[in-house]
C-alpha cells in the first residue's frame, strides 16, 4: 500500500480509502470490524465515515460512526488511523434544506466526537453546499473548530469548483485554513444526470479545476457500484436482467467501451479489473485517494492492491480518450 502527503496538511493517508457507509447495516457489525482489522494489515489507514450513514434505516442512527468508535477503542489504534467523517447533511425527510448555519456544523461535529469515541477528528467533510450562504461564513466557522482542536483538516463533499474557489479566495485573502480536498463522485465511467440535485459528479468542468489548482480529489463510488469489478462482462450487459439490474444505468456506448479496454487492459497487465479502474484514478496529476466501499474480504484485498499499482501511460491515455 502506497501512502501520500495531502498537500498543506500534517497528514499522510493509505492511497486507498475504506469507505464505511454500509458497516452496522448492510455489512454485518462483525464483518465490518474484520473488514477494518484487515485494512490495517494490508497498510490501510485512512477511513471514510459520515454522521449521516444509515439513517436511512429504521433505528439506532450513525451506526458507522458509532461502530468506528468502539473499534478504535477497543483496539487503542486512534493515533494510528487517518479518520475522516461528514456533517452538515440535510435531514433525509427534508433534502430541500440545507445545514450549514454555525451552529448545524458545531453541532453536527460533537456528536460524530461522541460516536467516534475521539477528541479530535483528521479530516472533516462538509457533506452538502449551500450555494446561498457566503463562503465566508462557512469558512469561519470551520477555522474555529480547527482553533478548538475538535478538527485539524477539513474538506467539501460535492461541491462545485465555483463555490469552492470563492472558500479558497476567502481563506487565503485572510491568511486562514481553506479546503484540504475535495470529495464528488467520480469513477471511470460516465455518468448520466442523477436524480439528487445535491451531489455533484465530476465533469470535466471539474477536472479541469483540479488540474489546474492540484485540489486533491478523494472520490466516492470509486469503483461506479461495482461495474469495473470483473463480475460484468461486456457480453453480459447488451440487455437488463436480474444479474445486473444495478448497473444497468451505467451501460450507455461509453462506458460499455470503457469496460471492454478494461477488460483488454488487465489481462495486458496482469492485473484485475478493479485494480485497472482504481489505478486509472490514481495515475492522474493531482492528489487522488479513491474510497472503496467493500463488503467482504476479496473486494478488500482486490481493493488494496490497487494501492501499489501505477498504471502506464498507454493505459492512461487509453482510457482518458474514451
Amino acid at each position: 500500500m502506497r501512502y501520500r502527503s495531502i498537500p498543506g496538511t500534517a497528514l499522510t493517508p493509505s492511497v486507498i480509502c475504506l469507505g464505511t457507509s454500509n458497516f452496522g447495516e448492510a455489512v454485518s457489525r462483525d464483518t465490518s470490524i474484520e473488514l477494518m482489522d484487515r485494512f490495517l494489515d494490508k497498510g490501510g489507514n485512512f477511513l471514510d465515515t459520515a454522521k449521516v450513514y444509515s439513517d436511512w434505516l429504521p433505528g439506532e442512527r450513525s451506526r458507522s460512526e458509532k461502530l468506528i468508535g468502539e473499534w478504535m477503542k477497543s483496539r487503542k489504534n486512534r493515533s494510528k488511523i487517518v479518520l475522516a467523517t461528514k456533517g452538515a447533511h440535510p435531514e433525509l425527510e427534508t433534502m430541500h434544506l440545507p445545514r450549514l448555519s454555525r451552529e448545524d456544523i458545531i453541532s453536527d461535529v460533537e456528536q460524530s466526537l461522541r460516536h467516534l469515541q475521539t477528541d479530535y477528528i483528521d479530516l472533516y467533510w462538509l457533506h452538502r453546499d449551500d450555494p446561498q450562504r457566503p463562503a465566508d461564513d462557512i469558512m469561519d466557522t470551520m477555522n474555529l473548530l480547527v482553533q478548538q482542536g475538535k478538527i485539524r483538516y477539513f474538506g467539501c463533499s460535492n461541491w462545485r469548483s465555483e463555490r469552492i474557489e470563492v472558500a479558497q479566495h476567502y481563506a487565503g485573502k485572510k491568511g486562514i485554513q481553506g479546503f484540504a480536498a475535495s470529495q464528488t463522485k467520480w469513477s471511470l465511467a460516465s455518468y448520466s444526470p442523477g436524480n439528487d440535485p445535491t451531489t455533484v459528479t465530476m465533469d470535466e468542468t471539474e477536472l479541469a479545476y483540479h488540474e489546474r489548482t492540484g485540489m486533491p480529489a478523494i472520490p466516492y463510488n470509486a469503483q461506479a457500484s461495482g461495474f469495473f469489478s470483473g463480475r460484468y462482462k461486456s457480453e453480459m450487459l447488451l440487455e437488463p436482467n436480474n444479474d445486473n439490474k444495478n448497473v444497468w444505468k451505467l451501460c450507455n456506448e461509453k462506458n460499455i467501451q470503457k469496460l471492454k479496454s478494461v477488460e483488454a487492459i488487465a489481462q495486458r497487465l496482469d492485473l484485475t479489473m478493479t485494480q485497472v479502474s482504481l489505478g486509472y484514478l490514481l495515475k492522474h496529476p493531482f492528489p487522488v485517494f479513491p474510497i472503496s466501499g467493500c463488503k467482504n474480504n476479496n473486494q478488500l484485498d482486490d481493493s488494496c492492491a490497487a494501492g501499489d499499482v501505477h498504471l502506464d501511460d498507454q493505459a492512461y491515455a487509453e482510457l482518458r480518450g474514451i
